[in-house]
């Protein structure tokens, strides 16, 4: 299909709430192409359909080493999270350049809808929970630095304006 464009933050789109996804239609299945072939061009393991411009609760991760295992969630939700906690250093194509060390519980219980349009319920551990959190945290309006307190927010906002602003 297409790689495409993601949207710079501060885009307000970045902070809606997508809409649900009443069935999984061939528009549906084009953008979800759509944003693998975004995403393993950045590369990264995972996006939410408003990165790109698209106001629809879609996502896509793929954490395997071999870039081959997909899944495709339409109004993804956590049913369950464990107490463990994990961290991990997340960032996002939106802002580029800047990176932050961000605790999400270690595992996750998930339903969606797949491909087919059957709902799913499926456990995510580790880098998969970890990006299917974040995921779903687009898809809710939310960015990574919502979860820093908010002097390391404001610090990582203005490293991010500064290096836009090199580039522009």
């Amino acid at each position: 299909m297409a790689v495409r464009r993601f949207i710079p933050y501060p885009d307000k789109r970045l902070r809606m709430v997508c809409a649900p996804v009443e069935s999984i239609s061939d528009n549906v299945t084009a953008i979800w192409q759509d944003m693998l072939d975004s995403m393993y061009a950045m590369p990264g393991v995972g996006l939410g359909a408003n990165q790109i411009g698209e106001s629809m609760r879609l996502a896509v991760v793929d954490c395997s080493d071999t870039h081959d295992q997909p899944v495709r969630l339409a109004n993804p939700k956590v049913l369950h999270a464990s107490a463990k906690m994990r961290e991990h250093e997340e960032g996002s194509p939106n802002l580029p350049g800047v990176w932050a060390k961000i605790e999400r519980p270690r595992a996750v219980t998930v339903e969606y809808l797949d491909e087919s349009g059957t709902m799913v319920e499926r456990d995510f551990v580790g880098l998969w929970a970890t990006s299917v959190q974040h995921q779903i945290d687009h898809l809710n309006g939310k960015m990574f630095f919502d979860h820093l307190g908010p002097v390391k927010r404001k610090m990582l906002l203005a490293k991010a304006a500064k290096l836009a602003k090199r580039k522009g």
